[in-house]
């Protein structure tokens, strides 16, 4: 099935179903066209959009998914509470002149019988997001191979607030031979430094004062490890500043940047700092270079 929504700036082509994408994609690859691929779960801010925009910078045409993955939440996270703003989102990729959407339903990408998961290890097994979401690469793992093989893009761009997570799908698609090129984007964030997040909607007024203190710490930790003071005690330092300012910590750890390792000191570097807390019930993620 395919459809084209009207709206003040062009039209844009909304597809539901693999054999109308696999149409709609031999129709975008005229002239050796390339195509690139950016994968959402809708809801989309200007991080999103900053990822589309690099994708025209990268390919010719661009396609965007949005479909939210239910084999990334657990029972107790918010699958039927993440936002969902379907029509706002194909205004805004109409503004962006994205060529496709790709908008399949659960039942669409996990038919009846549905049987196959992928289960990464490497950075999937590094103990950052994997401790506290135990399910969640293998859901990601498996959902990116699905549309890396139904769009078969020449690139895909993931962001990098999502670190560890395009750890694992660079590794996924280098494993399993997949043709895409997978690409990093920088991370887009408000003025105040709070890293773009479908999730920030979920902030409260007071909460939302409080959430840069994130970027602030990691900032304030990579400025002090930079110049060479321990790496220990600086990041129980942070750790500190985070759980004072109101957050339930889940993490701030220093990580080799390509594996994800532990390190001890910034000579094992290049050095990532990694963070997760919760506040309020809003669980946020950031993540700088050192």
């Amino acid at each position: 099935m395919t459809k084209k929504l009207r709206t003040s700036r062009r039209h844009i082509r909304v597809v539901r179903t693999v054999p109308a994408l696999r149409r709609a994609i031999e129709k975008l690859r005229v002239r050796g066209a390339r195509i690139a691929l950016v994968p959402t779960m809708g809801a989309l801010h200007e991080g999103h959009l900053s990822l589309v925009r690099l994708a025209k910078r990268r390919a010719d045409r661009v396609v965007v998914s949005i479909f939210v993955n239910p084999t990334q939440f657990a029972p107790n996270e918010d699958f039927r509470s993440y936002p969902r703003t379907f029509a706002a989102d194909l205004k805004a990729l109409a503004g962006e002149n994205v060529d496709l959407v790709w908008a399949p339903s659960a039942e669409t990408m996990y038919p009846e019988g549905f049987a196959t998961k992928i289960v990464p290890e490497g950075a999937a097994l590094a103990g950052l997001e994997d401790a506290f979401r135990p399910h969640f690469f293998a859901g990601v793992a498996t959902v990116v191979a699905k549309l890396l093989i139904q769009c078969a893009p020449d690139i895909a761009i993931f962001g990098e607030k999502d670190f560890q997570q395009l750890k694992v799908i660079t590794q996924l698609a280098r494993d399993l031979n997949l043709d895409s090129r997978i690409v990093g984007a920088p991370i887009i964030r408000e003025p105040d430094g709070l890293a773009g997040s479908s999730r920030n909607a979920y902030l409260t007024p007071e909460e939302r004062k409080v959430a840069p203190t994130l970027f602030r710490v990691l900032t304030e930790c990579a400025d002090l490890i930079a110049i060479g003071r321990p790496l220990c005690a600086t990041l129980e330092s942070g750790r500190g500043a985070i759980a004072t300012a109101g957050f339930d910590l889940d993490y701030l750890e220093a990580r080799h940047a390509e594996t994800l390792a532990p390190i001890r000191s910034p000579k094992d570097g290049p050095i990532r700092l990694l963070v997760a807390a919760r506040l309020g019930r809003t669980r946020l993620i950031d993540n700088i270079a050192v």
